[in-house]
């Protein structure tokens, strides 16, 4: 006899659980059936006790074998949930994590603190899927976001989340960091560089392993990429410009101290909802010509 939709997902949850919290497992096994069947949540709710044919219990094993291997779900599903933007995802680009969201408030409040109808110019660099640019570019209309990344293939991803979700406010560059950009001064520029430090055991667990190494890891002490932006980003600020940095939970004192050093003032450190220091920014105070 075939099971039940609610057995098999009650099958799922137990084995997700080797690997990850009860409550995740979850979660997952019922995102991952609603991709085999096609349905949303509420579809799978009201049709808990249908029973599921022999090929679809067949299609639910091989995602969830995919996932006990380790494999992100977000890789699985190629696409990942960002403050409220659905965004594909790729081997090529850093799956996008609650944490950045922290960095996304902190800046719309930057933006927001700006005169409605005035065109802000804002910068991302280090885009991967675009979530950080897209997002401003969304919640903030009068934005004009320059997306910024040194692979072709993380801002081909970024390029194609702007025209699936219809931003247009968006521009993308293929750059080294400021590189390969115009000389223009931005009004606030943001970034979630790497920061983990190159020898961290962690790159080797989870979903690190699956990501791409040169989104992950910066030097020795991971502040490699983040020190490159904070002496480079004064040429390209606008006067009392912003500079908003995420970096690693243990961080904040040393990215404080690099602002400190390079001449920026009203630095200050958010926390993100695990209440961990995850984004510092500063204030470029001087005109200064690019």
């Amino acid at each position: 006899m075939l099971p039940t939709i609610r057995a098999c997902l009650d099958a799922a949850k137990i084995q997700l659980m080797q690997t990850i919290p009860a409550d995740e497992a979850s979660i997952e096994a019922r995102m991952l059936l609603m991709e085999v069947l096609k349905v949303n949540h509420a579809w799978l709710l009201g049709h808990a006790l249908d029973l599921l044919d022999t090929q679809k219990q067949a299609d639910f094993k091989v995602l969830i074998d995919r996932r006990l291997k380790g494999e992100p779900i977000a890789h699985i599903l190629g696409y990942r949930e960002f403050f409220g933007l659905a965004l594909r995802v790729t081997p090529d680009t850093l799956i996008p994590r609650p944490d950045t969201e922290t960095l996304v408030e902190a800046a719309l409040e930057k933006i927001n603190q700006h005169a409605r109808g005035k065109p802000l110019e804002v910068l991302d660099l280090g885009t991967g899927t675009g979530a950080i640019a897209l997002a401003l570019a969304k919640h903030g209309p009068d934005c004009q976001v320059t997306a910024v990344d040194a692979s072709e293939a993380a801002l081909a991803v970024a390029k194609d989340n702007a025209y699936a979700l219809g931003i247009e406010n968006t521009q993308f560059v293929l750059s080294d960091w400021f590189s390969a950009l115009a000389p223009k001064p931005y009004h606030v520029i943001v970034s979630n560089p790497p920061y983990i430090e190159a020898d961290d055991p962690h790159l080797q667990q989870g979903d690190l392993r699956f990501e791409p190494l040169s989104a992950l890891a910066s030097g020795a002490d991971g502040l490699q990429a983040i020190r490159q932006i904070i002496a480079q980003a004064p040429g390209y600020l606008t006067e009392n410009g912003w500079l908003m940095l995420e970096h690693g939970y243990n961080q904040a004192d040393a990215v404080q101290s690099l602002l400190k050093a390079q001449g920026f003032a009203e630095i200050a450190t958010m926390h993100d909802l695990g209440n961990q220091p995850r984004v510092t920014s500063g204030k470029w105070p001087l005109a200064k010509p690019v």
